[in-house]
């Protein structure tokens, strides 16, 4: 059993660069904050017009006038897909390290502004909404980002090293094919958040919308 541990590649992964992950959560934890802070900076019409299109939204949500499941599916999986794909980019770059912690910062900003506007302008009731809103897929979501951000990070660090200092011999092969087939699956698991955003999200949204309706 205790072996088995040891060996588990995702495990060892965390371990050994568990100095990155815990500053990617923090950071993230921290763009999620300043999004949720960001809300307070916006001007009553500014509000006012987000909760507008807002009570748009759920009114065609619950009237089943939104797009389809399968066009939200391949939205979700398109969009994140491009996302993470820009990170993984971005660390073959070297010179785009910083930027892949600011998209980092920026996707957390983007839930916790979500979250607080939503509390903010319907209370308990947008606590609800954005609970069965933003946490279903971005339970899945959110760690494939961290992954992603910490393995592009790790990998930018290895190219710096092999360009940069010669007593740097480790083979650069192999880990490039590992560093493909890490977004690879990632995308993977990304098509099972589209799942639940696409066909699980909506029928949860519906059932807290007919429920605060009542």
């Amino acid at each position: 059993m205790k072996k088995k541990y040891q060996t588990n590649p995702i495990i060892n992964h965390v371990r050994e660069y568990s100095s990155i992950y815990l500053f990617c959560t923090v950071l993230f934890l921290i763009g999620i904050i300043f999004g949720a802070i960001l809300v307070n900076s916006l001007s009553y019409s500014q509000k006012e017009d987000l909760f507008y299109f807002l009570n748009e939204y759920l009114g065609q949500l619950s009237n089943g006038e939104l797009v389809s499941s399968k066009d939200i599916f391949f939205h979700s999986l398109t969009y994140n897909s491009k996302f993470i794909g820009l990170i993984w980019i971005l660390g073959i770059s070297i010179i785009g390290l910083p930027l892949i912690v600011v998209l980092l910062f920026l996707k957390g900003m983007v839930i916790g502004f979500t979250v607080g506007f939503l509390v903010s302008q319907m209370k308990w009731s947008g606590m609800l909404v954005s609970f069965v809103s933003v946490l279903p897929q971005n339970f899945i979501i959110v760690p494939v980002y961290l992954f992603m951000t910490v393995t592009a990070i790790s990998f930018s660090i290895l190219m710096i090293r092999k360009l940069f200092v010669k007593a740097y011999h480790q083979p650069f092969g192999p880990q490039f094919v590992q560093y493909i087939i890490t977004f690879t699956l990632a995308v993977l698991v990304l098509s099972t958040a589209a799942l639940v955003e696409g066909y699980v999200t909506p029928l949860l949204m519906k059932g807290i919308i007919s429920f605060v309706g009542s």
